[in-house]
């Protein structure tokens, strides 16, 4: 199947995404460090901390998203709940670094985001449009996960039933189908009330 091999780009365009982004925040806080580099008078080891720990923390979302990614690839099972979360915030950021990478970088920066948040996009509708309520099997017994078509109709039931088989039996004091109103006598087995004397 087609979402299998989605997933599994996934998983690898985000954890090379990850390295990549971990390694070049770290390569900036060496530089920064080792120039003695300062941005409005901030102090440069600081600076230089700032970028190495968010290098960790975005390489480390961008691990888990592709972690999140290659579970899916592996159960062949739609993500729910945090790991789907996970996924459409990364769709989220990607369309937003691609559109600051438009005007900071390039067209190259901008095309390679939108193809990163497609393949998130793609991952997460291939996945709903197979593990939808239509795709339940349509050959079950009715009421047990069947499609439409397999479930019984209301009167096929009682359509099933031969006529006169444990059908309840009419009590012979009650109005019959023919009879020209309701009887006003009493149902057997009921006696009037005797008269009592004060």
């Amino acid at each position: 199947m087609v979402r299998r091999p989605v997933a599994w780009v996934v998983a690898v365009v985000l954890l090379a995404e990850a390295v990549l982004i971990a390694a070049l925040n770290w390569f900036l806080g060496v530089v920064v460090d080792r120039q003695d580099m300062s941005l409005a008078g901030l102090d440069p080891s600081t600076m230089a901390m700032s970028s190495k720990i968010g290098g960790i923390v975005f390489g480390g979302y961008f691990a888990l998203c592709a972690l999140v990614a290659a579970l899916v690839a592996i159960r062949d099972r739609a993500p729910a709940g945090f790991g789907r979360v996970l996924l459409i915030s990364a769709a989220v950021v990607h369309g937003l670094l691609g559109a600051f990478a438009w005007g900071l970088v390039g067209w190259t920066a901008f095309a390679s985001m939108v193809v990163v948040l497609g393949l998130i996009v793609l991952l997460l509708m291939t996945y709903d449009r197979a593990g939808g309520p239509e795709s339940a099997a349509s050959g079950g017994a009715p009421g047990q996960g069947a499609g439409p078509a397999a479930r019984a109709e209301p009167g096929a039931a009682a359509a099933a039933v031969p006529a006169g088989a444990g059908a309840p039996a009419g009590r012979a004091d009650e109005p019959q189908d023919g009879d020209e109103g309701p009887q006003d006598a009493a149902p057997a087995g009921v006696t009037a009330p005797a008269t009592t004397t004060p």
